[in-house]
This record gives structure tokens, sequence and C-alpha cells, in this order.
């Protein structure tokens, strides 16, 4: 992106990072404009293409770089950190000032990328996000800033590892995931948000037969005002896989609190508590598991996984 005479932020033509010489030795480095979209525009075909493209590219690469807009940053790195890829480092990264703004990112967060797909010990780490100095693992990464630098943190797990002048740092390994092969991929799975107050009218107005699961980002621990509970199990009565997650940036949902709408009367409907994923990453896993052709007791086990 670069910022117009008007202060209005838009696209560029060509993707400025592919003029960019990285200055480091050890390397060699292919670029290919393989999109060049805002990232809101970013859909499952657009992830799912960019896993066939780096599973085509197996044995030709030692890593790979990819540029995205930090939207939906997380939710691209998430989808392929599912997907069975080749054994290589994969990163992401972006910018938060546009490539023509006063103290623009992007140059620096690529080249930090560079040098962590080029790291020898970067290969075991899953997909991994690369910005401001620091490594985060695809899974827990979340964007937490409209616009600071800093955005990308993981909570409760904090970052891989940093970025210093010479050397690269790990400090832990993501926990192993399961990869999944999928030549196609579709659905439709929203995502609701609980509040206050909040009745069955928004849950009844959907049509049973257009949806294909629903993520539910529940109060505290992974709790439901009672009317919305309700209307949760009358959708698994029907068929309809439901996974839960908290609203809290930090923690973990559980089934701790038996009261009608609490998390306890909530799994024994049938609702599934997805741990230490927010809710977008959520709806991607479900997606994923319909799409793989999972369902009954091989569902529940992934999604809780």
């Amino acid at each position: 992106m670069h910022t117009d005479a008007a202060g209005n932020v838009v696209p560029e033509t060509h993707n400025p990072m592919t003029r960019v010489g990285h200055g480091l030795e050890h390397l060699s480095v292919d670029t290919v404009d393989f999109f060049n979209i805002p990232s809101p525009h970013i859909g499952l075909e657009h992830m799912l293409a960019l896993s066939h493209k780096i599973t085509e590219t197996a044995g030709r690469y030692d890593g790979v770089v990819i540029t995205h807009g930090t939207d939906t940053l997380e939710e691209t790195a998430y989808f392929l950190d599912t997907m069975k890829l080749p054994e290589i480092p994969v990163v992401l990264t972006g910018a938060m000032r546009s490539s023509n703004e006063l103290g623009s990112d992007g140059i620096y967060n690529y080249l930090s990328a560079l040098r962590v797909a080029s790291h020898d010990k970067a290969a075991d780490k899953g997909v991994l996000v690369v910005i401001n100095d620091e490594i985060h693992a695809a899974k827990y990464v979340t964007k937490t800033h409209t616009t600071n630098l800093s955005t990308f943190q993981t909570p409760t797990h904090g970052p891989l590892g940093i970025i210093m002048k010479q050397e690269i740092l790990f400090f832990k390994t993501a926990e192993p995931r399961v990869r999944f092969e999928l030549t196609d991929i579709a659905g439709t799975v929203p995502i609701i948000k609980a509040y206050a107050g909040m009745g069955d009218w928004l849950l009844r107005s959907l049509d049973r037969t257009s949806i294909d699961g629903l993520i539910i980002e529940a109060l505290g621990a992974g709790n439901l005002p009672p009317e919305a509970a309700q209307s949760i199990e009358q959708l698994i009565q029907k068929g309809i896989p439901v996974a839960l997650v908290s609203r809290c940036f930090n923690g973990i949902a559980e089934p701790v609190y038996a009261y009608p709408g609490g998390g306890v009367k909530l799994q024994e409907a049938g609702v599934m508590f997805v741990k230490e994923l927010n809710a977008p990453k959520a709806r991607l896993k479900l997606l994923i598991a319909l799409n793989a052709g999972l369902a009954g007791k091989d569902l529940k086990d992934y999604m809780e996984g």
C-alpha cells in the first residue's frame, strides 16, 4: 500500500518488495507476485491457492516468505499451518505503515522474514509470522492494535523468538498440529459474539439449510445468556456443529459453570470447546475439518484437541 496526495491508503500497482535488495550474501531470492489484493479481500480460495503454490515448488526452495496485508494475515498464516506443506520454513510478514509513509516498516519486516526463513532452526516451528523483531507461531498470533507497529502479539504464550541485529533467538517450539491435504474448500461458518442481554433472535434468524457450522465467541470461560444457549442446543439437534471460544483476549474457554447457559450445560448439549484459538481461526479450523470429512467423535476430538 501507499498513501496518495489526499492522505488515503491505496494499493500500489507493483509490489515494492520486488525492488528491494536484501544484502544477505547467503541468499538467492526469487520473487513472485502471486496476488496483488488488499488483505480484507482474501478468501478461502486464495489461502488454498497459496498452499498449493508452496507445495508445487517443493524441492526448489529452502524457505518461503509471504508478504501479506495485516488485517487477515493471521488467518492466512493459520490456514497454511494446517495444510500439509513441504518441510521448509514458511514465514508471513507485513507492514503497518505504507511504503511511502514516514517510518515505513515494510522493508525492515521483509528483510527480517528472509533472515528467519533462511535460519537453520526455523524449519520445525510450523508456519511463522515475523514482524517488529518478533517471531510468532501462526496458531497463536493475533493483531491487537489498529495502527501500532507492535500490533502482532501472542496472548498467554508470548513469541517463539526474537530477531536481533546479528542473531536470531528461538525460545520455544509450537505444539505439533494435524495437517491436511485439500484440493478445494467450501462452506459457510459464521461467527457470533455473545453479549449481556443477548436473546435468541439472531440465532433463530440463521438459515439452518445454508450454514455448515457455527462459531460462538462466548462470555468469560465459555458461557452464554440462557435464551441464546437454548437456540444453540436447537441448532446442534438439527445437525449443525457448534464450536465455542472465549471473547476474552487471554485465557482458554472451558466448561466450568453449571447454571443454564453455563459451559457445563453447553458441553452436555454438544458444543465443542476450542482451545487457544480466537474466533476467526476457530472458524477456519471447523471449515477445514468439515472439508476433510471429519464428523462425530473425530470432529469433536480434532476441534477440542
